[in-house]
Order: structure tokens, then sequence, then C-alpha cells
């Protein structure tokens, strides 16, 4: 978590379609601590399909089967200045399997 966290500091911001906006660490640390909670479950099968990277921004899109969830498409686009993520957009198609 703390190696994740490195990268933000009290004015990132992560912007997603399903929670709303996490402002500064103490925000987007609980995010993490429910993503970790959820990915780090055995029989996750998490795929990267596109990373570009452009400047200061970073563009990725992935998919992901938990055994909560099934992420049908997702991406997160990163601005980053001065070696801190300033913002970042999560948006998934997130299909809950209970």
């Amino acid at each position: 978590m703390e190696e994740m966290l490195a990268d933000y500091d009290d004015d990132s911001v992560v912007v997603t379609n399903t929670n709303g906006s996490f402002h500064g660490l103490d925000e987007i640390r609980t995010l993490f601590e429910g993503l970790f909670a959820e990915f780090e479950q055995s029989g996750v099968d998490f795929q990267q399909d596109q990373q570009v990277i452009e400047g200061d921004i970073a563009y990725i899109t992935w998919n992901a089967e938990t055994p909560d969830n099934s992420y049908e498409f997702a991406t997160d686009t990163f601005l980053i200045r001065d070696g801190t993520i300033e913002t970042q957009t999560l948006g998934a198609v997130v299909t809950p399997k209970n």
C-alpha cells in the first residue's frame, strides 16, 4: 500500500465512474484498500490490454475476473507531474457475480 501511495500526494485526485472522487492520500488510501481486498483474493485473473504514454499522460486498458466481479472493460488515465500522480481517472464496466 505504501509503495502505491508514494506516487500520490495530498493534492492528488482519483475520479471513478462508480464511487465518485477521492481527494488526497487518506481518501485515496480508502479506495485502494477496497480494491486491494478484492484483487488480492485467490483466483483473480487480471489482463492489461493496452498501455500508452504521451508526455505527462499515461493510459491503460484492462479486464479482470475476481471472485466477486467481472471487469469486462476498464481504463485508467494518469496525469503525472514532477513524478507525482496529480489526477487519475478510473472507469470500468463491472458486473457483480453475486
